[in-house]
């Protein structure tokens, strides 16, 4: 299998147009991750999610209704060597969609920068606001959704219209490990790698593809996880501890 980057809809079909035309722009106009980022800003693809994020930012949670949400599609955030790609979800709509960092301002974004603070990834384990001053080193995390959706329940063609931020986000960094945060993430990306049959996802879950990266499982920090124990945070912290030495066992996955 190569490890060239794809995404595959609901009947496995391969999505060549838009995201070959993708991985072509890439090697041709050597796209780097700042230019993703400005387009993942940018973008209005999905009406519904537009709607409800702007809604969000306008009407506010109490607890910061003095706060200026950012009310926009939340890009990727780390470091842009990184070998251990953590995808996610989608933004919460008070945290990520108000600090406009992805897994800010919310608890299931203290419990993933906790634990990468505790594995060697971050330099502080909290996770407050985009000017906080937390660095990633070796890490870059993004979500499958990059903004938020109603009830955190994104459409499939939501789903469809945002990942090929994901593929090129990749093809640009060339991971080691993708850690997936929850199922939803698991199956983003297995569509991503173009993976038939997709592996069985759970918690601690490896799969190695072929000239590409290892696939990592771990249940979604949020809370109905964390409160109910099912997730604990030496659970997690194994699952990171575990992609760090994958990580340094593996040389980058070199490009076509």
């Amino acid at each position: 299998m190569s490890s060239s980057v794809v995404v595959a809809d609901d009947a496995g079909r391969v999505q060549g147009s838009r995201v070959c035309e993708a991985s072509r722009a890439l090697r041709s106009w050597r796209v780097s991750l700042s230019d993703v980022q400005r387009r993942v800003i940018q973008c209005r693809r999905c009406p519904r999610l537009v709607e409800w994020r702007e809604l969000v930012a306008r009407e506010k949670r109490a607890a910061f209704r003095d706060e200026e949400y950012w009310g926009r599609p939340v890009p990727g955030f780390g470091d842009r060597g990184a070998r251990v790609y953590v995808l996610g979800l989608a933004p919460a709509a008070h945290g990520g969609n108000r600090t406009g960092r992805v897994f800010t301002g919310d608890r299931s974004g203290d419990w993933l920068f906790g634990s990468l603070y505790r594995t060697g990834f971050a330099n502080q384990p909290t996770s407050v606001s985009a000017d906080d001053g937390l660095r990633l080193s070796d890490a870059f995390v993004a979500a499958a959704v990059r903004c938020a959706p109603p009830a955190n329940k994104p459409l499939p063609s939501e789903r469809d219209n945002c990942l090929p931020y994901a593929a090129e986000e990749l093809e640009l960094l060339r991971p080691a490990v993708v850690v997936c945060l929850g199922a939803f993430a698991w199956d983003a990306a297995c569509r991503l790698y173009g993976l038939r049959p997709r592996p069985r996802f759970g918690h601690g879950a490896e799969f190695e593809i072929d000239d590409g990266p290892v696939l990592l499982g771990t249940y979604h920090p949020s809370q109905q996880n964390t409160f109910t124990g099912k997730l604990t945070e030496p659970m997690l912290d194994a699952v990171f501890a575990r992609s760090r030495e994958l990580a340094e066992g593996l040389a980058k996955v070199p490009r076509s």
